[in-house]
């Protein structure tokens, strides 16, 4: 690739035209005085390498990967980062000449919006995490590294959640339980990793297991408050925050595994909050 010639990039999923990740990487090169030609790709089911080969042959330097494509992802890189091993899942593709490297760079996207833009570290907190799937476990190990008082995982099939956290054993401070058998001690922050914001399935919970002035925080974002944040406030969250935050700050970690430069990310984010409407990622 020529000096001159833009930043070959993408993202690829399914579905994938709602994206914002080409506003946000552009946003990102325009800091940073580098073009950026960023591409979103839909991939059909089955379709994943093959448009991944495609990427590489005309010369991109890596593409971001979202539903329903992280495990694929993560079987398709020759090498995988210790946080995408641990969270068997890969957002974030390098295209190193003949090799392909994988990362995931959700949980530190997910820590940085927290500590940096909200103000909450996690260092002694009581934390639950609701839901047991590949948002949770990609979000699990930087939590637990952050030093947190305990991080409880619940999931409406408890199996999943014992399953989820029997890999991070090691990390302790972990605890996992299906929804019905939830401890009585309330939590400082209260996780969705689910989809239950958007499909509507969101039951509510009972308002105890939040602390008064505690904090409650969805992966998902929305044009509106989700119903899960609804929740929170009606419980007496002092900080009921959605995921653009760390969609940006995942995005941010991404660029600088491509390109070696970190992009100012709370300047996008503003720019993202006060343009609308807002859609889910």
């Amino acid at each position: 690739m020529h000096a001159s010639s833009p930043l070959q990039l993408a993202v690829i999923g399914n579905p994938v035209a709602h994206s914002r990740s080409p506003q946000i990487h552009c946003a990102f090169g325009a800091q940073l005085g580098i073009a950026v030609d960023y591409r979103k790709v839909l991939a059909e089911p089955g379709q994943f390498a093959r448009c991944v080969d495609a990427l590489r042959a005309r010369g991109a330097r890596g593409c971001n990967v979202t539903i329903p494509f992280k495990q694929d992802a993560f079987g398709y890189c020759d090498v995988a980062s210790e946080r995408a091993a641990r969270a068997g899942a890969v957002n974030t593709l390098i295209f190193d000449d003949a090799a392909c490297r994988g990362d995931n760079t959700d949980g530190v996207g997910l820590l940085r919006d927290l500590a940096d833009n909200l103000g909450l570290p996690i260092a002694g907190k009581r934390i639950l995490v609701l839901g047991a799937g590949g948002a949770a476990r990609g979000i699990l190990g930087p939590l637990l590294s952050s030093g947190p008082q305990l991080v409880h995982v619940a999931n409406r099939t408890a199996s999943r959640a014992t399953s989820l956290i029997a890999g991070f054993a090691a990390a302790g401070r972990l605890a996992g339980s299906g929804l019905q058998d939830l401890p009585e001690a309330p939590f400082d922050l209260i996780i969705n990793a689910t989809a239950a914001s958007l499909d509507g399935s969101f039951s509510p919970l009972p308002s105890t297991l939040l602390r008064a002035g505690g904090a409650v925080y969805d992966l998902v974002y929305a044009e509106a408050p989700t119903p899960f944040l609804k929740w929170g406030e009606r419980a007496g969250a002092a900080l009921a925050a959605d995921g653009l935050g760390m969609l940006v700050e995942q995005a941010g970690e991404s660029f600088y595994l491509w390109t070696g430069q970190r992009p100012r990310t709370r300047e996008v984010l503003n720019g993202l909050r006060r343009a609308a409407p807002r859609r889910s990622n």
